[in-house]
């Protein structure tokens, strides 16, 4: 079933910019620029909202949600109520703290894995959605807090790090909507789809 909506979840606020739990917001945004779309506030979906034109002829819905991390579903479930989708035809954008720096999985199942955000979805929405999980990990100190960590600002040399990742998270992003997840997850789960630098160990 072709997607039809990409949800980029982060948390809106200048004290959450360049917060490892905002990655997904970086990219749907980087998308944004890179095809010349435009972000519009929507207070009945309590997001913003851009659309694009795949290549045969789709209109993709792009949203960043505006209700904060752990209530993100709430959002995507009223734009799917709206436009009529099923969970399958969503994708959704995220940080993923079990998946190394600069590196992206596809998948289509599975928990929360602690991700409040997805929990937030899979409550309003439903399972069955895409998940586009752009890593952040490893945990910088073993034993920091899941919260703190993911609420902390990456480094100079994380962001060069993901700086250089962002033409290959966009170009799987492409090959995501343009020819489906099971291309997606063959080319973009395999580790040798590109070359990470070794992990910045230095503290955010």
């Amino acid at each position: 079933m072709p997607l039809s909506l990409v949800a980029g979840l982060g948390n809106p606020g200048r004290q959450y910019q360049d917060t490892r739990h905002n990655l997904g917001w970086v990219l749907v945004d980087a998308f944004a620029r890179e095809k010349g779309l435009t972000w519009a506030y929507h207070s009945r979906f309590e997001a913003e909202l851009a659309s694009w034109q795949a290549a045969d002829g789709r209109t993709v819905y792009f949203a960043k949600p505006l209700t904060y991390m752990n209530e993100s579903g709430r959002a995507v479930a009223a734009l799917a109520r709206y436009y009529r989708l099923a969970p399958e035809q969503v994708a959704i954008v995220y940080d993923e703290y079990t998946i190394d720096l600069g590196r992206v999985k596809v998948s289509a199942s599975g928990s929360a894995g602690g991700h409040n955000g997805i929990a937030s979805v899979l409550q309003h929405l439903g399972a069955g959605f895409v998940r586009y999980r752009l890593g952040i990990g490893p945990k910088t100190t073993p034993q920091m807090d899941l919260k703190d960590f993911v609420l902390g600002k990456f480094s100079a040399s994380q962001h060069s790090l993901l700086s250089d990742s962002l033409p290959h998270f966009l170009k799987g992003l492409d090959l995501l909507l343009n020819s489906g997840i099971e291309a997606a997850m063959n080319q973009l789960n395999r580790k040798d789809t590109t070359t990470t630098p070794p992990y910045d160990t230095d503290k955010a």
